[in-house]
């Protein structure tokens, strides 16, 4: 038996007792993980296709080890420029086991139900009181809308491109202090989507610099980096 199933951002052909080795997991090392995401299902006699999940369907997981993946050796060059750089990335990966995969019956949280509200009792008319003559009160002014924070440019820092910016955001990075109390491992979490290898180790200094308005030291520094790395 087996399946295809959906973890961290990537599609695995899995069979039990397989190891697979996906994206950095938040999950400790020890513990068990279930993916839900299941696309396709094989018990060897039918094939059952999810639209595009499968309903009840899952698979049981345990972390073994988080580690890095081989090096990749990124290399940049400008024809007749004299420009020539070379870079190195290694993936941060979670190295898991397969325990199970369940066709059937896998527990997903239920959404509670609204609760129901009491009938109201109807009141018995009561006699209207008589009006007073009072002056009355000027209208309140209304409270003008405070300002939200001016987003930043983040593709001021070297190795953010419009893409991560624009998941930046959505995760609710969106000024450069945001992103300078950002742990690196955390930003390379969610940008995992993005296509290409990122380095994240400079981007919440870049940033520190940026939005303390050390221009001139940041852009002194950029001239070294080159992805986001020196």
């Amino acid at each position: 038996m087996y399946a295809i199933v959906e973890m961290a951002g990537q599609q695995f052909k899995v069979a039990k007792d397989q190891k697979v080795y996906v994206h950095r997991l938040q999950t400790e090392e020890g513990k068990k993980v279930t993916f839900n995401n299941v696309l396709l299902l094989d018990d060897g006699k039918n094939i059952t296709i999810g639209a595009p999940a499968i309903d009840g369907a899952a698979v049981e997981a345990k972390v073994i080890k988080h580690l890095k993946g081989d090096k990749v050796i990124v290399f940049h060059k400008k024809r007749r420029k004299g420009y020539r750089k070379k870079n190195g990335h290694r993936q941060s990966l979670t190295e898991i086991v397969i325990e199970s995969i369940v066709a059937k019956g896998a527990k997903k949280a239920k959404a509670a139900e609204p609760k129901k509200a009491a009938p109201k009792k109807e009141a018995a008319p009561k006699a209207a009181p008589v009006a007073k003559a009072t002056p009355k009160a000027a209208p309140k002014k209304a409270a003008a809308p405070k300002a939200s924070a001016k987003p930043d440019d983040l593709k001021k820092v070297e190795g953010i491109g419009p893409k991560i910016a624009s998941t930046l955001n959505d995760a609710g990075i969106v000024t450069f202090a945001d992103l300078a109390t950002s742990k690196p491992a955390k930003i390379s979490e969610i940008i995992a989507d993005v296509r290409g290898n990122h380095v994240t180790d400079t981007w919440p200094a870049q940033a520190k610099l940026a939005a303390d308005g050390k221009w001139d030291e940041l852009k002194k520094w950029q001239d070294e980096l080159d992805g986001g790395k020196a």
